[in-house]
């Protein structure tokens, strides 16, 4: 007895066009999006400091500005720039890129369906390959 191989099925392909993205789902998504990046950023920020102040980076531009003749005071860089300073500066930071961010990506969502409706939106090919 032989057996016959199955007998190969057709490709099915698929064009789909998006003519209208939904602006809420966008802004929900770009929001959540930039909250992480957010979080990396203060995460970041908090270790680069943590390695900074561990490697002596702050004492070496502590004797730079004192060799450079600032006279009698001695100017400690890390109270300046302390570690909550740092950390503060860049949640500011991240909470103002979230909310640009969120109405930059909600202005694309509605100039992208503007644009759709005037030239008929992106065309997509799917396949179901096995």
């Amino acid at each position: 007895q032989l057996v016959r191989p199955a007998p190969r099925s057709k490709i099915r392909r698929a064009r789909l066009v998006v003519q209208k993205v939904d602006t809420w789902s966008v802004a929900k998504l770009i929001f959540l999006l930039s909250i992480a990046l957010g979080i990396v950023t203060v995460v970041a920020s908090v270790i680069l400091w943590l390695f900074l102040q561990a490697s002596g980076a702050f004492t070496g531009v502590n004797q730079l500005i004192s060799s450079l003749g600032t006279g009698s005071t001695t100017v400690d860089i890390s109270q300046m720039i302390s570690l909550g300073q740092v950390a503060l500066v860049t949640t500011i930071f991240a909470v103002v890129n979230t909310v640009v961010f969120t109405l930059l990506g909600m202005i694309g969502a509605i100039l992208y369906n503007l644009a759709a409706k005037l030239v008929g939106g992106v065309t997509l090919t799917l396949s179901d390959e096995s």
